[in-house]
């Protein structure tokens, strides 16, 4: 049986700290995903099976996990293309990773521009349909 403790009642020590956060992307082909994060940025294959991927960079401070969205561990409402949100990476260079995407043939959504707030941007889709924004920061700009 659960008890409730009133906000007030609650100490410190017993508030959770996050140890760490990994996003995981639903793919219909995990080799075919793996290629396209494995070739715009620094990750590296920590695991593979036929079910899952688990990417690390190469400080090993960012993870991505991809999972087969047909597997049992997602449930059948998560099992369709996604929708609704979008990831984006934050690099040194986004036209250099844009030079990557074209030579690879990627899904370009728009090519790269300046924002009103400080960033040079672009969108490509990836392999499952994800929306991906790769931005980085427009040297020396001021609101």
């Amino acid at each position: 049986m659960w008890e409730l403790l009133p906000a007030n009642q609650i100490k410190k020590e017993n508030m959770r700290k996050l140890n760490r956060i990994m996003t995981n992307i639903c793919s219909r082909n995990l080799a075919e995903s793996r290629d396209f994060y494995t070739k715009l940025f620094d990750f590296n294959v920590d695991y593979e099976s036929e079910w899952f991927v688990h990417l690390i960079s190469e400080d090993k401070k960012l993870e991505l996990g991809i999972i087969d969205q047909t597997n049992e561990l997602v449930p059948k409402d998560y099992q369709s293309n996604p929708n609704g949100f979008y990831i984006t990476f934050v690099v040194s260079d986004a036209d250099e990773i844009f030079k990557i995407a074209l030579s690879e043939h990627f899904e370009i959504v728009s090519e790269p521009s300046n924002t009103f707030y400080g960033q040079r941007r672009f969108l490509l889709k990836d392999p499952n349909g994800t929306l991906i924004d790769i931005s980085s920061p427009i040297p020396d700009f001021k609101f």
